[in-house]
């Protein structure tokens, strides 16, 4: 099948909309909408709403205003989530550099007999180099601009300070379990050990590139679903989430993560703010169970 649908004027993009069933009260203000916010990223919003996903024909009383209702509840989502993330991403770094760099060497990053396998530690030290050439912060061109003869990367407290978190958590997961301090960064976390740790920082990560790129966090299902930690040394669910994919399950160990670093972060009301401020955002579609707040992990 070739695709052969022409490119639609914004007028004919409202007109369309409400051809197909969709409540517009407004179409000069929708237009402004579709002026600014395209088409098929406001499709991922109204998606839900169709009943009838070949010919695109909305349900009896799907309007607009929800629509958008919808797209900024989810842009609001992914600042709050964010935020979140980085308080974990920045607590990851300091205590990888810190732990590592005193029990090994400002170097342990390069160290292979610390790695599971050979081939990872390679390619993570190839996207190493490939973020030291991007950097532009000044202590990396200062370091290379000083120790000219040393052929080693920056050490670590320099180097990590460069990398994404995804970089981060595929250089954890590579660790050996058997080196003391792999496991010292998790309970740092309150995690028993890297085996839980490790999944937590890929999923947070699959989340963090959601958000850098303002994709639609709402409703969307997540390739990775971490375990959960049986009997751990702080409050967290009673009850495994339906829906493992979603991002409630994602939001379990941010917020649980969270209790090593902030304990009171205030995540709990920031996101019962935000799900009171937008009642178009069904809870349901990101895994929340009904009374997700009475979790002895959510209480405080």
């Amino acid at each position: 099948m070739i695709y052969g649908k022409p490119a639609l004027t914004i007028a004919d993009q409202v007109a369309l909309l409400q051809a197909r069933g969709l409540r517009i009260a407004d179409p000069a203000g929708a237009a402004m909408q579709l002026e600014t916010i395209s088409y098929y990223r406001l499709a991922g919003y109204w998606w839900p709403m169709q009943d009838d996903k070949v010919n695109h024909t909305f349900k009896s009383g799907s309007d607009f205003d929800t629509v958008i209702s919808l797209y900024n509840f989810d842009r609001e989502l992914r600042l709050l989530v964010f935020d979140t993330i980085e308080r974990i991403e920045i607590a990851l770094r300091t205590r990888l550099i810190y732990l590592f760099s005193l029990g090994h060497s400002p170097w342990w990053f390069e160290d292979p007999a610390l790695c599971r396998n050979l081939g990872a530690h390679n390619r993570n030290l190839l996207k190493i180099d490939d973020e030291l050439d991007r950097s532009k912060d000044p202590f990396i061109q200062d370091h290379y601009q000083r120790y000219t003869t040393d052929t080693r990367r920056p050490p670590a407290w320099k180097t990590l300070e460069v990398l994404s978190l995804g970089l981060l958590s595929r250089l954890y997961g590579n660790l050996l379990p058997a080196v003391p301090e792999t496991d010292l960064v998790a309970r740092r976390f309150l995690v028993f050990n890297k085996t839980y740790l490790a999944p937590w920082l890929q999923c947070i990560t699959e989340v963090r590139n959601v958000c850098a790129h303002h994709s639609r966090l709402w409703n969307r299902n997540l390739t990775t679903v971490p375990r959960l930690l049986p009997k751990p040394p702080a409050f967290f669910v009673v009850a495994a989430p339906r829906q493992p994919n979603k991002l409630y399950t994602a939001l379990i160990g941010m917020k649980y993560l969270l209790h090593s670093i902030d304990p009171a972060a205030g995540l709990t009301q920031r996101l019962r703010d935000l799900l009171g401020k937008y009642p178009a955002a069904d809870p349901a579609a990101m895994g929340f169970p009904q009374n997700w707040h009475q979790e002895p992990l959510w209480q405080n």
